[in-house]
């Protein structure tokens, strides 16, 4: 391993029991009351499928603009396709080890597995029908066609086939399947052709599979806002592969594989080259899903399963074309008249005041308030990248220290850290090689930095650093000055302009003091635990919240002022909703935004009446995690990285940072409120599990939709001059 580049052990304190798959055990009774059923959870992967289904709603929703319904298409494929390799791979890994236990809802794995595949296969059938249905046909009223090959005129198939016989066909490799030529190795995601050829000197039929190279363009341009396949280019033109032999049939298939990682850390030294020999793995997990078209001859399919070694099960037939994920180059054509309106992010007002001709002066504003930061109605550019681009430049900086758990491939950032760190500067990076899905693009950033002289580390042992922070240290005067940022979202530019997310830039000596004391746990082998103004998991953050559950229900019980307030992403922790569930038979009342999993039942009687869930998306990710308190009218909200998941309360560092700055709490109450509002445009959980879309009101009046106010308050200041 390169030299600077440290992995410190650390052993999590859990703080409870841990049952036999890892999750965070949680007891039936004691605290607050008696006995809580045993049917209180709701189903993990069921919870997520139905996020998924919400995104497909926003593609079959008409009053969605036609182009954004395009997207919400590819996104609902991507979103699926990655259920499918960590959380399907998982399981049935699990349960081909023998390990898998029964879910939260106490049903066998098996047949959680057996709910999936269907769930699965009606959302795609329905993906497939809004695709061919409706969306198609609008686009090709606006004169946006999307063909398949014998849609095209002789003209456009003849300048198609000149495309392919210089661009395409030298990259292309068929590859037989006979006793000289064992089955090949199908990537996972890739598009590929099985072919069935004939010799006609013979009379013999034989298997070839041609794949689809995944950097050519996904729907090519046969002539202006005319566009097809690539993979019908490539079929149209397989006599050109196999000169000579007859080309009886052909069918488009792809492959979903098991890749999720799964990396030894016992030898902290070795953990870069461990996981990179991970990725090469990666790259040959087992397959868990089979995507063919309807039309495929039984066969082929015979000879795909055969070989794949998959189960008819895993099979998904569906109408062409497969692979939707591609309709993203469909959705980013240039014509705003079929997407949003057009937002375009301005400067925060509180760093506008310090603006100079260039840039904000970030550190003055720090100086004279903390500055709470709300992207992407709020510019990142001029916020977060501009405070440490400021501290690389500036010769009084002394010191940064940065996590990095995802940013973009030209990223500002890590030029600014390395600009700092040549500059003379003590630049700390801890950047989460594990973060999954972009564990190449972090080793190539933690290289970078660390051959530009900046101290890298990896974290600790058994942890992922999932947690959002910033620290600078600064000399002013006499002594040293610390700025910090903590967010809830990566210091990502590009994902900044349409992920919802909340930061807090801060000169606060207390947040700066304890940011200081967590990277030096991080980077270094420093014990502490208790903090001033963060609550860090593994070690409190949970207890920490809980505690506050409770003190909502002693609050509630006095007469004082008690409520809960929580958006996340995902809540699956049953510590959580055990104490959420005591809460709320105590008679406070609870509300939840969630994003995506939610495994709390709402409105059950004498158990969770008091509690309401609600789920908002749109074009903007809800990403932002909150948590707020009545706290007996001293109203107590914090803001940070962590959901309420196993995953992030035991096996990540986490960091959520107490809010005092009384305004800031204003607008974030007033955020939680808008949200939950019945006038607002979200959809509503049930006690079964059901979400029901909520848009318009009983007159048929659209609903108000939270991020599109949220962009109306900026334009309105903006117009004001504000």
């Amino acid at each position: 391993m390169t030299q600077g580049a440290t992995v410190r052990p650390d052993t999590p304190a859990l703080p409870q029991p841990v049952s036999p798959d890892g999750r965070a055990a949680s007891a039936t009774s004691g605290g607050d009351g008696g006995e809580l059923p045993p049917d209180r959870f709701l189903d993990r992967e069921r919870s997520w499928l139905a996020f998924n289904e919400r995104v497909l709603e926003l593609a079959e929703d008409t009053g969605t603009p036609l182009l954004e319904r395009v997207n919400f298409l590819s996104i609902f494929a991507s979103n699926l396709d990655e259920f499918f390799m960590v959380r399907v791979a998982g399981l049935k890994r699990r349960i081909a080890t023998g390990v898998a236990t029964r879910s939260l809802t106490g049903r066998p794995p098996r047949e959680v597995i057996g709910t999936i595949w269907t769930m699965a296969r009606d959302q795609l059938a329905r993906q497939a029908a809004v695709y061919r249905q409706d969306v198609g046909p609008r686009l090709a009223e606006e004169g946006i066609h999307l063909l398949r090959w014998p849609d095209l005129d002789e003209e456009e198939q003849t300048r198609l086939f000149s495309f392919f016989r210089k661009r395409i066909f030298p990259v292309l490799t068929p590859l037989a399947v006979d006793p000289a030529h064992p089955f090949p190795y199908i990537s996972g995601l890739s598009l590929n052709l099985a072919v069935m050829v004939r010799n006609p000197a013979s009379g013999h039929k034989h298997f070839a599979r041609v794949k689809v190279p995944p950097l050519l363009t996904r729907f090519m341009e046969a002539s202006p806002q005319r566009y097809v396949p690539v993979e019908d280019v490539i079929a149209a033109h397989l006599e050109e592969l196999f000169p000579g032999m007859e080309v009886l049939a052909h069918h488009v298939f792809r492959v979903t594989r098991n890749e999720d990682l799964e990396v030894e850390e016992d030898d902290a030294e070795n953990l870069l080259q461990a996981l990179e020999k991970e990725l090469l793995r990666r790259r040959f997990g087992p397959p868990v899903r089979l995507e063919v078209e309807e039309s495929i001859d039984p066969e082929v399919l015979d000879v795909l399963i055969r070989e794949l070694k998959i189960s008819r099960e895993e099979v998904y037939a569906l109408p062409g074309p497969l692979d939707l994920t591609g309709l993203r180059a469909i959705a980013s054509l240039d014509r705003p008249d079929l997407k949003y309106p057009k937002f375009v992010a301005r400067t925060h007002r509180d760093l506008a005041e310090v603006e100079s001709a260039s840039a904000p002066d970030i550190f003055a504003a720090l100086r004279e308030r903390d500055v709470l930061l709300h992207h992407p109605y709020d510019s990142f550019s001029t916020s977060v990248q501009a405070f440490l681009e400021q501290a690389a430049a500036d010769p009084d900086v002394l010191a940064i220290k940065q996590t990095l758990y995802r940013t973009s491939g030209d990223s500002p950032i890590v030029d600014a850290l390395i600009d700092a760190a040549e500059s003379g500067k003590q630049v700390l990076v801890l950047v989460e090689i594990k973060a999954r899905f972009d564990e190449h693009a972090n080793i190539k950033w933690a290289r970078k930095l660390e051959e530009a002289g900046c101290h890298v580390v990896y974290g600790l042992v058994g942890l992922k650093t999932h947690c959002k922070l910033s620290l600078v240290v600064r000399q002013e005067g006499d002594g040293l000055r610390r700025y910090a940022h903590v967010g809830t979202g990566n210091y990502h530019p590009k994902t900044a302009r349409v992920y919802e997310d909340l930061g807090l830039l801060t000169a606060d000596p207390e947040v700066g003091a304890d940011l200081s004391d967590l990277f030096n746990r991080l980077s270094g082998y420093s014990r502490r635990d208790n903090y001033r103004r963060l609550l860090v998991a593994p070690r409190s953050l949970r207890d920490g919240l809980i505690t506050r559950i409770r003190r909502e229900i002693d609050h509630q019980r006095a007469g004082r002022p008690a409520a809960i307030r929580i958006k996340v992403n995902s809540i699956v922790d049953e510590a959580i909703i055990d104490a959420l569930y005591r809460a709320s038979q105590a008679g406070v009342p609870v509300d939840v935004w969630v994003r995506g999993i939610c495994a709390l039942r709402p409105g059950v009687p004498g158990l969770s009446e008091n509690i309401r869930v609600r789920s908002v998306l749109g074009r903007f990710l809800e990403h932002s995690r909150l948590y707020a308190f009545a706290a007996g009218g001293e109203n107590e909200v914090w803001l940070g990285s962590a959901d309420l998941m196993h995953r992030n309360l035991d096996r990540r560092i986490e960091v959520i940072v107490r809010v005092t700055d009384p305004g800031h709490r204003a607008t974030l109450g007033r955020l939680l409120t808008t949200g939950m509002s019945d006038g607002s445009e979200s959809w509503h959980l049930d006690a079964d599990g059901g979400w029901t879309r909520h848009a318009e009101d009983a007159d048929g009046r659209r609903l108000t939709n939270v991020q599109e106010a949220l962009i109306d308050v900026r334009r309105k200041r903006r117009a004001a001059g504000d």
